[in-house]
């Protein structure tokens, strides 16, 4: 059994007795992507609460602007339609959402509401989330109702696709793609997500034939895409490592059907040429770029992505 000496139980004491806001828990980050016409918002929040989190997650789902609700990693994403609503809100029942969303050019305002302890989460809790330009609050806590508007850059979404970076010898693509990932982000752009994606077993294979897909939301495309590509080529330990950047708001039908049939068994690469996508950007285009293009549209898609297909479906 261990046992404390004085000293070390004062010290608990103190520690517990300076916190500086002990009904404030602050959003590490909240980012948001939007689709090119501005009609749809990606709204991304980082979290350190998982039960804040989900409390916001099952409440702001009732909000006629959210679409979807999803958790991926430490983050929440709700997927909005651009517009204002007023909220109907209801103790226990309704006690939060999000009411706006309006996008311009170069900025996305969102707006929160709660009562009570929902309040506080719609107003203190966001506004100074790293990522907010600037931000708008009431004062929460108690019975109140309270609410917030912060304002984001308006990013973008952008999927780098990588596949064959390794050798039997050593390496693992899935490692240097997230290391890659954590290296490339600037105060222009955030790494959102990582996701490793089974592919169908060819016989040229390293062992266990999976591409990567590294999810970014970001206002400087070009200067990701190439820091991105001076790194992997720099890294790579394969003369066939394949590159590719897909910067659509959601990948397009014909890019997953693509997807899936290098998944389900080994394709003619001519397939891949005749996928006409203007959203998809070839960087490297060597042998592993079939499974860099089809892990494109699996990002965030787990279940799917870590799929291993026979070849007979």
């Amino acid at each position: 059994m261990l046992y404390y000496g004085a000293t070390g139980v004062s010290k608990r004491r103190d520690s517990m007795m300076n916190i500086s806001e002990p009904y404030v828990i602050h959003y590490p980050r909240i980012v948001a992507v939007a689709q090119k016409d501005g009609m749809r918002v990606e709204l991304i929040e980082f979290f350190e609460c998982v039960g804040g989190a989900m409390w916001s997650k099952c409440h702001y789902a009732q909000s006629p602007i959210v679409e979807q609700v999803r958790c991926v990693g430490s983050t929440m994403r709700y997927l909005l339609k651009a517009g204002s609503v007023d909220l109907a809100l209801e103790g226990s029942r309704f006690p939060a959402g999000i009411s706006t969303c309006t996008v311009d050019e170069s900025e996305i305002a969102i707006s929160y509401i709660g009562m009570g302890g929902g309040g506080v989460g719609a107003a203190a809790c966001r506004s100074d989330a790293a990522g907010v330009l600037r931000s708008r609050s009431d004062v929460s806590g108690g019975g109140k109702v309270a609410g917030s508007t912060i304002w984001l850059p308006r990013m973008q979404r952008v999927l780098i696709g990588v596949d064959d970076t390794d050798t039997p010898e050593e390496g693992a693509t899935w490692t240097l793609v997230h290391n890659i990932a954590k290296a490339v982000v600037d105060e222009h752009s955030v790494y959102l997500s990582h996701t490793i994606v089974q592919l169908y077993p060819v016989p040229y294979r390293t062992k266990n034939c999976v591409g990567l897909v590294a999810e970014f939301a970001t206002t400087d495309l070009e200067g990701l895409t190439a820091r991105f590509r001076q790194l992997l080529e720099q890294y790579t330990l394969s003369k066939k490592t394949g590159m590719a950047v897909y910067t659509g708001f959601t990948p397009s039908r014909d890019l997953l059907a693509f997807g899936w049939k290098v998944k389900r068994g080994e394709i003619d690469p001519r397939l891949l040429e005749n996928l006409r996508d203007p959203d998809l950007r070839i960087i490297m285009d060597r042998r592993g770029i079939i499974g860099a293009v089809a892990a494109l549209p699996f990002y965030t898609n787990y279940t799917e992505a870590l799929e291993l297909c026979s070849g007979k479906t």
